[in-house]
């Protein structure tokens, strides 16, 4: 596996395979082409199918400045090897081709060349184990805890990165507090959190906690639909779920940032699992391997706050994911606000939920963390590409009514 730093990215939103991928895919083919005068850019697949709602079209434009750039969508075209795909045509002054470049964005902003999806040699990884059995033995057999696995590994500079990521989701949270008005795009989509924050203080005190998680996921994910900063946890569609339970159980358990950045390993080595071994892309694998797998990255870290041991924590990140296999990525009109922004509301108190649920039990279960990712991968493989970030299908099926009703 890799390390945490290319899972948790700090980036604007709204889509980290739409968005920041694509962002850093230009900047390495103007490094590449650092003669040309100009680019032509092909969108394949779902980048093409969603790239307007996405604002794909926007980044790539800005990233390429003050170079031009013609954009072709082809969303009826998806390569083998991955439905995010596009290609770069480098052109000089006089508008001959001078290079051509292909590159996958894969998911939680990673982009990958066509030789780098190709290429089944081993690499050397900051990780040596790439299944949850394999790291719990070795966390018993050293009698470690789940954190501790990540410092056995990383780079010490990672305890740093985290510090950055940390800081980085409470700002988002933050920032989306102290927004009011309507989001970008046609919807004409109201901001709620700033009012859902200010109704969850007059709530009775058994709701108070709840009704906080649910304003701090939305603060999140409404910054990252209006194209903020936000973390890639492991997904910008899904980066709600983490900061907006994280930033309500310091407030109600008094959490140290120490315990805090243990928190957020955890949850990281929870996503490098998803990952590695099945998918984070919801063009992909749906929305299951966007809020699905934020979901359990959230249980886990909750898990480990509240006194959880790894058996616990294991149970929790598997029965997260349990409870959202089949979930479909069906954003209206490919923007990521219908049902992306609830939805990490919603997601992120369930995380607690199948927290507290896991440790009323001794952490035993039948269905391990390993097999659910798998059965998560072979679902997204077997779903149909209308419910895979197309915008083909599901909710999505109702944009245009729902745009004659805002007129």
């Amino acid at each position: 596996m890799d390390t945490l730093k290319e899972l948790y990215k700090i980036g604007c939103g709204p889509s980290s395979s739409h968005t920041i991928g694509p962002q850093r895919a230009v900047k390495k083919v103007k490094e590449k082409f650092s003669s040309a005068d100009s680019f032509i850019v092909e969108l394949w697949g779902s980048l093409a199918a969603t790239g307007k709602g996405h604002f794909t079209d926007w980044i790539i434009i800005e990233t390429f400045k003050p170079l031009t750039v013609e954009i072709k969508w082809m969303p009826n075209f998806v390569h083998e090897l991955h439905t995010n795909g596009m290609k770069f045509i480098a052109l000089d002054k006089n508008k001959e081709t001078i290079g051509e470049h292909i590159i996958f964005s894969v998911g939680g902003g990673t982009i990958k060349d066509m030789d780098e999806l190709l290429d089944t040699t081993p690499k050397k990884e900051t990780y040596p184990l790439n299944s949850m059995k394999e790291i719990i033995e070795w966390c018993k057999k050293n009698n470690k805890e789940l954190w501790q696995y990540v410092d056995e590994y990383e780079d010490p500079s990672i305890w740093e990165h985290l510090k950055e990521i940390y800081k980085a989701m409470d700002d988002a949270v933050t920032n989306g507090l102290n927004r009011e008005g309507l989001l970008p795009g046609p919807l004409k989509y109201p901001r709620k959190a700033k009012e859902m924050f200010e109704k969850a203080l007059t709530k009775r005190a058994s709701l108070v906690f709840t009704n906080k998680i649910f304003a701090y996921a939305l603060a999140v994910s409404e910054e990252n639909a209006s194209i903020g900063q936000v973390v890639t946890a492991p997904t910008c569609g899904a980066a709600g779920v983490i900061p907006g339970l994280l930033r309500a159980m310091k407030e109600e358990y008094e959490l140290k940032e120490t315990d805090i950045l243990k928190g957020l390993a955890i949850a990281g080595i929870i996503g490098n699992l998803i990952k590695h071994n099945a998918t984070i892309s919801g063009a992909e694998g749906g929305c299951q391997a966007e809020v699905g797998a934020a979901c359990s990255m959230a249980a886990a870290m909750a898990t480990y706050f509240m006194g959880g041991n790894i058996d616990q924590i294991e149970y929790a990140a598997e029965s997260a994911m349990e409870h959202h296999l089949g979930m479909t990525c069906d954003p209206i009109g490919g923007f990521v606000i219908i049902p992306c922004i609830e939805r990490n509301a919603i997601c992120s108190v369930r995380a607690l939920n199948t927290a507290t649920y896991c440790l009323s039990t001794d952490g035993s279960h039948t269905i391990t963390f390993d097999e659910v990712v798998k059965t998560m991968k072979e679902t997204g493989k077997d779903m149909c590409s209308a419910y895979k970030e197309t915008s083909h299908g599901g909710l999505a099926k109702y944009y245009e009514r729902i745009l004659l009703e805002k007129e």
